[in-house]
């Protein structure tokens, strides 16, 4: 009995083979567009994070200065 083929190649990630088939359908400007968007929303919930850690530390000084 022989033992069964080994696979020499990986089998991609779920990301890989995303990308594999956006690139398949949209054209390169429409990747670059939807990647920009992703990038712009990660960036304002980044900056929404920070608003609302600065006014949390604003707002415990204020509190510390009137006790």
């Amino acid at each position: 009995m022989q033992a069964a083929p080994v696979r020499a190649t990986a089998i991609p990630s779920v990301s890989v083979a995303l990308r594999a088939v956006e690139s398949l359908l949209m054209s390169g400007g429409q990747r670059t567009a939807r990647r920009n968007a992703w990038t712009s929303v990660l960036e304002d919930r980044r900056r929404a994070k920070d608003r609302v850690e600065a006014l949390r530390v604003f707002e415990e000084s204020v509190a510390t200065r009137t006790s």
